[in-house]
């Protein structure tokens, strides 16, 4: 039986305010097997950014368990937390956060270095797919929004993750670039086997994934 790229169990997380606590998420349980592409919807403030950062170790849950790849990472530390989102985790934000004194190359680059997983051959077919070729020496404040996030997928799948989070990875796109970006980022997904988990207000974009789970009221139920 194929171990769940992820596997979310009775995960609860609420949040003190004055005079009361606000449960965020209540019961949350769902699993993605690796290739699989879902998306997350759900109103804002109905929890999808905090159960990405649980899923990402940036957050802990009050309970319940998360494993990636098989792993618990609930009982994890702070570095294996660390070292989850640095080796087997990687995630493309709707703001690119791209290095802004790196080029293009050494930002595409950067995170397998980090892991200690650089594969030159792999990150020059990547420029390739990516359509980055000749932008290798471009600093992130010469390129457009479209091509900022596909050097932020470049980035993420440089690493070759068995998770892959995105959270709202076009919610900064024209229409026209955002197709190009989910358009990228599925034939990689594909090609690699990773599982992918994005977070989206976009029907038209949630509709080409293979999955979509709707997020209401702390709880995650089919869309």
């Amino acid at each position: 039986m194929t171990t769940p790229a992820l596997d979310v169990s009775h995960l609860r997380k609420s949040f003190s305010r004055p005079g009361s606590d606000i449960e965020v998420l209540s019961d949350t349980s769902f699993t993605l097997e690796p290739g699989a592409t879902l998306a997350l919807t759900g109103e804002s403030g109905s929890g999808k950014s905090t159960l990405l950062h649980l899923i990402s170790g940036l957050d802990r849950p009050d309970s319940g368990d998360i494993r990636v790849a098989g792993q618990n990472i609930t009982a994890l530390p702070d570095h294996g937390l660390a070292r989850l989102r640095r080796e087997r985790i990687a995630l493309i934000f709707q703001q690119y956060n791209l290095i802004p004194s790196l080029n293009v190359a050494d930002n595409l680059a950067f995170h397998a270095r980090m892991a200690g997983r650089r594969d030159d051959a792999w990150t020059n077919a990547l420029t390739e797919r990516l359509g980055l070729s000749g932008l290798s020496d471009r600093m992130p404040d010469e390129l457009s929004g479209g091509q900022r996030q596909r050097v932020a997928i470049g980035r993420a799948m440089a690493l070759r993750p068995a998770l892959l989070l995105a959270d709202e990875p076009t919610g900064n796109l024209d229409e026209g670039s955002a197709d190009v970006v989910i358009a990228a980022m599925l034939d990689l997904v594909a090609e690699t086997g990773c599982a992918l988990l994005l977070v989206t207000h976009s029907e038209r974009i949630a509709s080409r994934m293979s999955r979509r789970l709707h997020l209401s009221h702390g709880k995650v139920r089919p869309a």
